[in-house]
């Protein structure tokens, strides 16, 4: 039995079908991320799970039992989770410590192993130091570890994160996706990770969940999702990817403004019908010489190029624009003729 469940999960507003009958289980002690865009339902399914929202079909089940439903909802107080906000949330007026033990201090934990329990999460999260402390004598990092702790503290079954990383600069979000991650695999709390930010479901989740318009379009790890798409959605919205349209000709054969290229992996949408082809921007070599270049290549002129420092962007029209990501000692000049190539076994067709 899965320790959370979420079954034809479904949540409208009007027309809109913010959550759009969505299935999910989650093993105790998984890090799941729900990835997607701005208005995909991540947010919306995070606080029907929480219960600040009632769906308007389906069923969530935690440890087996209906926490919520159509027909009722068992309130957010007695679901024994913590979600951590965006914004903190952290009692401006309480102390670092006072924060952290407020959880413990509602559920009438005697003071003894409140103190302990609050002193080993101060610690825990590299706080003790600050214990008495006011959050505005604090920096935004410092904050967002104050709101685990006090999240950690009452030891829950499920702990919900909705975007809590989105506030602080670049170099802070790396330190604290560590630091999230360190800290659930210290305590091995189940957790519930929404994000639109792929960085962070790639170096965090043990699986992640790609959502689009309400609905899920792939459930993988991190590697399967990112080198197994299954859909135009996931391999764009992931990053590092060209999706290439064609028309499948025959075999493993798709055909790119009138080049046939070979297709190792993926579906192909039958022949005569338009399929896609995914390939990472590294898997794709840039060709500028006259040397044989063994097929599988399509004729192109460089729109322009990026100096990232390991490397350079080039982006290439083919027909259609893609993007290369060529050695950084290799500069071609816009407008310059070149050929593509692509290897076989590192493009994947997409039917949908």
């Amino acid at each position: 039995m899965a320790h959370l469940e979420l079954d034809n999960l479904t949540k409208h507003y009007g027309t809109v079908h913010s959550v759009d009958g969505i299935g999910l289980a989650v093993e105790k002690g998984e890090f799941i991320c729900l990835l997607g865009p701005s208005g995909c339902g991540k947010t919306t399914t995070l606080r029907m799970i929480a219960g600040f929202i009632e769906p308007d079909a389906g069923e969530i089940r935690a440890a087996g039992k209906v926490i919520s439903s159509a027909r009722e909802v068992v309130p957010p107080e007695r679901r024994n989770m913590s979600m951590i906000f965006q914004s903190y949330a952290v009692w401006p007026h309480m102390t670092v410590r006072q924060n952290v033990a407020y959880g413990l201090k509602m559920k009438s934990i005697p003071q003894a192993q409140r103190d302990a329990r609050t002193d080993a999460m101060l610690k825990a999260t590299k706080l003790f130091a600050q214990a008495e402390r006011y959050p505005s004598e604090l920096s935004g990092g410092q904050q967002q570890r104050v709101a685990l702790a006090r999240a950690l503290a009452p030891n829950p079954d499920i702990l919900l994160l909705d975007e809590p990383l989105s506030n602080l600069d670049a170099n802070l979000r790396g330190d604290m996706r560590l630091e999230i991650r360190r800290l659930h695999d210290e305590f091995h709390t189940t957790s519930i990770y929404v994000t639109h930010d792929q960085v962070e479901a790639m170096t965090m989740a043990d699986r992640i969940v790609v959502m689009n318009a309400g609905r899920i379009e792939q459930i993988g790890t991190p590697e399967e999702v990112y080198d197994r798409p299954n859909s135009r959605f996931v391999a764009r919205f992931l990053g590092g990817s060209n999706v290439i349209e064609g028309l499948h000709v025959a075999g493993r054969r798709v055909d790119v403004a009138g080049h046939a290229i070979e297709v190792e992996q993926g579906e192909l949408a039958g022949p005569g019908r338009e399929t896609g082809v995914c390939v990472k921007t590294h898997d794709v070599e840039l060709l500028t010489d006259g040397r044989a270049d063994g097929g599988n290549t399509i004729p192109g002129v460089v729109r322009s190029h990026s100096f990232l420092g390991s490397h350079r962007d080039y982006v290439v029209d083919i027909g259609q624009d893609i993007l290369v990501a060529a050695p950084a000692a290799l500069v071609v000049p816009a407008g310059a003729k070149v050929r593509v190539k692509f290897r076989p076994d590192k493009c994947r067709g997409l039917v949908r």
